[in-house]
């Protein structure tokens, strides 16, 4: 990996969380319908042993992903970041675009962005525009219909 994969604590729990679900509960449910369904005779035309064996291996890749991704992850705590008074990861950040629309975000890993729940990637344009960055500066960020000018506004930290 390039780059460190940064992660809030909830973050990694919700990795943890994930893992835990696919390996503990869902995959041992697909593995019996597999071993049922390998039981009814010819498995060529047999749906439930086909879609069991596909998602089994979609569990597992993901599963592979999850445990290098927890192993790998570099879990950042806000209330250790001894300067509030400016943005850096874990930040949640208010700010107004040139359009006067005024937007909460809060800057979090690759693996929690959430755009629809206003948690965006520590890498994304936005992102890597704000840091740094205190109340009050204006800083411009490139976006696929152009440059934007975003005001921020105010900056809080969890915890």
């Amino acid at each position: 990996m390039d780059r460190p994969i940064y992660i809030t604590p909830e973050g990694l729990d919700a990795l943890k969380s994930e893992l835990d679900h696919l390996w503990k509960k869902e995959r041992p449910e697909v593995v019996a319908v597999v071993h049922w369904a390998a039981g009814n005779g010819d498995r060529s035309e047999n749906g439930d042993y086909i879609y069991g064996k596909k998602r089994l291996r979609e569990i597992d890749r993901r599963v592979r992903y999850l445990r290098k991704r927890i192993e790998d992850a570099v879990v950042v705590r806000t209330e250790e970041q001894p300067d509030h008074a400016h943005i850096f990861f874990g930040a949640t950040v208010t700010y107004v675009n040139a359009r006067d629309e005024e937007k909460t975000i809060r800057i979090v890993g690759e693996d929690e962005a959430d755009s629809l729940n206003g948690k965006i990637s520590w890498i994304s344009p936005v992102a890597r525009a704000l840091m740094k960055s205190g109340v009050g500066d204006v800083v411009t960020v490139r976006t696929p219909s152009g440059e934007d000018e975003l005001e921020i506004l105010e900056i809080s930290y969890p915890g």
